[in-house]
């Protein structure tokens, strides 16, 4: 095992919490990534440890807080006392500069209208803009005007405040993403586990649990975020598109590659630029971007391509979603070629029940309401009693801590719990697991976990949804071999099958033998329909004879009696 430093939260009545849980940080990455640091990184966690606590604190105040410039006055913290003083050293250092060049959008956002108009009032009178403009109109009319880069007080040689600029956030992003392994996660992370609104499993750490072996693979990550912002910023598909990396050998970082060209076409399909599209699809080569190249290629009439294209794909063994969306393809692209059409698969005739309710109301609750009987009780259960049973069964496999699944204490999951070999990995976990469905000892063992888990962060148990009483209806009523199917099948894709599973579900505990003890029931609002997702476990819970209905509601028009 690796030495790595204790798991610990700062307390939040000690006022500098946040200055103890980033040096936490520093001491993780330093300790379990030394050989990915660069001399200059290495430099800045030896001089941040000898700096002024106060200097230490100014810095990762300014590091939790969005952007990199600051306006002084609202560097001001009662813990840390005088703002000048912490921030000579890191000054000093070049890690803050206290004379940032800005843009005239940098200044509209650091300064307010009343400034602005102070600041900017010869350009503004030369506009011709009125002393009642708004800000909004004032950037627009002078941002072409004013392309000048300078400081502050170039800008305003009386402003009464100044302006100052972290020059060390892309060093402490990196910091970040080395520790957490994402840059999703933040420093919010350790307040919310204090404050006990978070709680997760104790998983042990390997010499093996990291998310990064590479410096090149930190890299990898860093460019296609910075992609993926500059894409949400605005910037074009065409120009970004040539900066995607090539495909790296981690298949992680390759995944997430994938999703950025899948963003990247969706783009520009959303633009019209279809062409465009069709290379960023082809070149993502995911389940879902094949799907979205298949239906662009249809949309400019090239039905011979996209007709050879689903071929292959249907011949590839794919997921069950992919399947569907071939399934409605392929017969129409066979129709626009004039071939012959193999005759689809009839969906099964699911039971259906029409209701007529008062309303509007939320549609769950009132079907809930009028089914529910005290011998016959009705819970939600919407992707949460099906996925928590389960998630409460493997919860030894779920959280096994193989390498690169788990490489800090904030996981609410297994890092790798959507990639490919996530369940071939921990196949015989799995197993062993599932086996306890055969022996009659899963009523045990999920109760017992149950117990000792509570509370603690899951991506399948949802704790406030899945009480006590719900459990116990959940284990007396629904068979093992019922359970069995529906868990195997969240494991041939968890991405895709941990949704689309019923609303509520109805138990009847004192059926007589041979009756079904319970029921689930998929509800449909006004005007709703069934999803993809939901008819593809409403196919699987007919082939495995689960009892289900499709329950669709109506509201009661004022002529009609109740």
């Amino acid at each position: 095992m690796n030495s790595a430093p204790a798991v610990v939260t700062a307390s939040l009545d000690d006022p500098f919490y946040y200055l103890t849980n980033f040096r936490f940080v520093l001491a993780w990455v330093g300790e379990r990534h030394a050989d990915l640091l660069n001399p200059s990184e290495r430099d800045f966690l030896t001089r941040f440890d000898a700096l002024p606590r106060a200097s230490q604190a100014l810095l990762v105040r300014m590091v939790m807080r969005k952007g990199e410039l600051f306006r002084l006055s609202r560097l001001t913290y009662t813990e840390i006392g005088d703002t000048a003083a912490a921030l000579a050293p890191l000054i000093a250092l070049g890690w803050v500069d206290d004379a940032p060049e800005i843009n005239v959008q940098a200044l509209f956002k650091q300064l307010r209208l009343a400034e602005l108009r102070q600041a900017l009032k010869e350009p503004i009178r030369a506009a011709g803009l009125g002393a009642s403009t708004g800000k909004a109109v004032l950037e627009a009319s002078l941002a072409t005007e004013l392309d000048d880069v300078k400081p502050l007080e170039a800008w305003w040689p009386q402003a009464p405040d100044g302006i100052v600029r972290l020059d060390v956030m892309a060093l402490c992003d990196r910091l970040r993403l080395m520790f957490f392994g994402n840059l999703r996660q933040d420093w919010a992370e350790f307040v919310l586990t204090e404050l006990g609104l978070q709680r997760f499993d104790n998983v042990a750490f390997t010499d093996a649990s990291r998310a990064f072996h590479r410096r090149d693979e930190v890299d990898a990550y860093l460019a296609l975020h910075q992609l993926r912002t500059r894409l949400e910023e605005g910037e074009t598909v065409e120009s970004l598109s040539l900066e995607v990396p090539p495909v790296p050998d981690n298949p992680w970082l390759a995944t997430r590659r994938a999703r950025l060209l899948l963003h990247l076409g969706r783009e520009a399909e959303r633009s019209g630029h279809l062409e465009q599209a069709l290379a960023c699809y082809a070149e993502a080569a995911s389940s879902e971007a094949r799907v979205r190249q298949l239906r662009v290629l249809e949309r400019l009439g090239r039905y011979s391509e996209a007709f050879a294209l689903a071929t292959r794909a249907h011949a590839s063994a794919p997921n069950e979603t992919e399947a569907q969306a071939l399934a409605r393809l392929i017969p129409r692209l066979q129709r626009k070629l004039k071939m012959a059409i193999e005759p689809a698969v009839a969906e099964p005739a699911y039971p259906r029940w029409d209701l007529v309710l008062p309303g509007p109301q939320p549609v769950e609750r009132g079907v809930a309401l009028h089914v529910g009987k005290p011998e016959a009780p009705v819970y939600y259960s919407e992707n949460t009693l099906i996925t928590g049973l389960f998630g409460l069964l493997c919860w030894p496999a779920i959280f096994a801590p193989l390498p690169g699944a788990f490489f800090h204490p904030f996981h609410s999951g297994p890092a790798d719990l959507y990639r490919d070999d996530f369940v071939a990995r921990r196949r015989a976990l799995f197993d062993e697991c599932l086996a306890q469905l055969e022996s009659g000892r899963y009523r045990q063992v999920i109760y017992a976990t149950w117990q000792a888990k509570h509370g603690l962060t899951s991506p399948f148990v949802h704790w406030p949804l899945l009480d006590e009483t719900l459990l116990a209806l959940a284990l007396e009523c629904i068979p093992a071999a019922h359970l069995r199917a529906c868990f195997e099948r969240l494991l041939k894709d968890l991405k895709a099958n941990r949704a689309g599973l019923p609303d509520l579900i109805q138990f009847f505990p004192d059926a007589p033998p041979g009756e079904p003890r319970y029921q689930l029931i998929e509800v449909k609002g006004p005007g709703d329909r069934l999803q993809d997702n939901q008819r593809r476990w409403l196919t699987f819970f007919h082939q495995h004879d689960i009892p289900v209905a499709v329950c669709y509601v109506r509201w009661r028009e004022a002529s009609e009696t109740p």
